[in-house]
């Protein structure tokens, strides 16, 4: 008899051993089984509590969201209200060693790809542009004015552009020239505004 207690602590290592594998394969071409070991637990728990690995995979990206979206509203509380602090929290967060990860990164790429293929995962990517986008707009506003969106869309793709060319290939994140290579692209923007 199971104890009580241990399905969240079970879900949540397989959660784990998903962005794991991922990582290590660089590829949703992992089976529930790999995962399950990795967890430390049987694969049929794994298919008892996600169904099956598309369910994990996803389970796996609301975790990864979750876990950047929570970094985010922490940065964004101790910026305050000065808007280049608060843009600076958006992109360290965005950078930090939680979400810029080798494991989060390949999960990443991975999740775009599913977004292509399945609702519900592009639903969640629909989400966290949208998430980032209006973070981004806010900070950027009282400097840019009306042109606040289309900087934060340059800026959102940026940001997802240094997470893909991560995923393929073999250099080490580097998460402050991450962070200022989309500053610095952020700040020509709005120097170009006040020529």
């Amino acid at each position: 008899m199971p104890k009580t207690g241990m399905e969240p602590v079970r879900r949540a290592a397989l959660i784990r051993a998903t962005i794991e594998e991922i990582g290590v394969a660089g590829t949703l071409d992992v089976t529930v089984g790999r995962i399950a070991k990795r967890a430390g637990v049987s694969s049929a728990l794994a298919h008892h509590y996600f169904g099956g690995k598309e369910d994990l995979f996803l389970a796996a990206m609301r975790n990864v969201l979750a876990t950047y979206g929570a970094g985010v509203r922490i940065a964004l509380r101790d910026a305050g209200p000065d808007p280049v602090a608060r843009l600076q929290a958006i992109l360290n967060a965005s950078f930090s060693p939680e979400n810029f990860s080798h494991e989060t990164i390949s999960a990443w790429l991975n999740f775009y790809v599913l977004a292509q293929t399945v609702p519900e995962a592009k639903r969640l990517l629909v989400i966290y542009q949208r998430r980032l986008h209006s973070n981004l707009v806010d900070c950027l506003r009282p400097r840019a004015g009306h042109r606040a969106t289309a900087i934060a869309a340059s800026a959102g793709a940026l940001i997802d552009g240094v997470y893909l060319r991560h995923a393929l290939s073999d250099v080490i994140p580097n998460p402050a020239a991450s962070v200022n290579m989309v500053f610095v692209l952020i700040q020509s923007e709005l120097e170009g505004d006040l020529q």
